[in-house]
């Protein structure tokens, strides 16, 4: 019999306004390079990658790439529906970006509830730091309000892209097999 090449299937999503580098994000984690110019995404791209897990299991990302400007909205929305996660995306020098998360995390929420998704906080182009306009602390207190993860890229120079869908990827996988690790830390106090 054929192993089966990966064990869970996730369907995340990358939400945020326009030119945030949502692509970019996604393009460096499933081809590994940067591309210099991006062509602003029309209603959705998609991608996928395989990762592993802390434990070894093998989990295929689908991956959304939504539209961030106001016109693409209505073909966006039903991309929400079946997500497990999103990776919120802004920029970190440009501070209406970081105004607009509880928006985008509200919207969201109302598009994928009833289920509960796992939502990571993503600011990009930290290799612009003499343009920086978003303090970490001022980003890390909105993630820590909304109970979150945060975490700072740059999809020009490869830092922490693959951190952060591993991060949102990991949180993921635990919180659907939750018995897990409850199990093996509970037989752990057998041994």
């Amino acid at each position: 019999m054929v192993e089966p090449i990966f064990d869970y299937q996730f369907r995340l999503i990358l939400i945020g306004d326009s030119t945030v580098g949502k692509s970019s994000l996604l393009k460096y984690f499933t081809d590994g390079k940067f591309f210099e110019i991006s062509d602003p995404t029309v209603g959705v791209d998609f991608f996928a990658r395989l990762i592993e897990v802390s434990d070894g299991t093998r989990i295929k990302l689908q991956l959304w790439d939504t539209a961030g400007q106001e016109r693409f909205r209505s073909i966006t929305r039903t991309y929400y529906r079946n997500s497990v996660g999103a990776l919120v995306v802004f920029d970190v020098c440009n501070k209406k970006s970081l105004e607009h998360v509880p928006m985008w995390i509200m919207e969201a929420k109302r598009h994928i509830e009833p289920h509960k998704a796992v939502f990571i906080l993503v600011g990009t182009k930290i290799d612009m730091e003499d343009e920086r306009e978003v303090r970490r602390e001022d980003a890390a207190a909105l993630a820590k309000f909304y109970n979150i993860s945060y975490i700072e890229t740059s999809s020009m120079r490869g830092v922490n892209v693959e951190e952060a869908f591993r991060t949102i990827t990991q949180e993921v996988y635990d919180k659907v097999t939750p018995q897990t690790s409850f199990i093996s830390s509970h037989l752990q106090l057998f041994d």
